[in-house]
């Protein structure tokens, strides 16, 4: 069973002073907190729910993705 480290995670800040993290390769994988340690504490707690949904499920979790970091210039 794959484990929350297998994933990409982002963790960024969000429009009203709260921080979101999520996985991209994951949908519906992400989480809110009123700092990084707490959106990142939530997101544990939303992918643990996800697997169990695949577990009920039979099905695979979905490969992690390759993500590149691009700004415009």
């Amino acid at each position: 069973m794959k484990t929350l480290l297998d994933y990409t995670i982002i963790l960024r800040p969000d429009d009203n002073k709260t921080f979101v993290a999520y996985v991209p390769a994951i949908e519906g994988c992400h989480a809110w907190g009123t700092t990084p340690e707490e959106a990142r504490q939530e997101l544990i707690n939303v992918f643990e729910m996800i697997c169990e949904e695949y577990q009920v499920q039979k099905k695979a979790l979905p490969v992690d993705v390759e993500l590149t970091v691009a700004h415009a210039s």
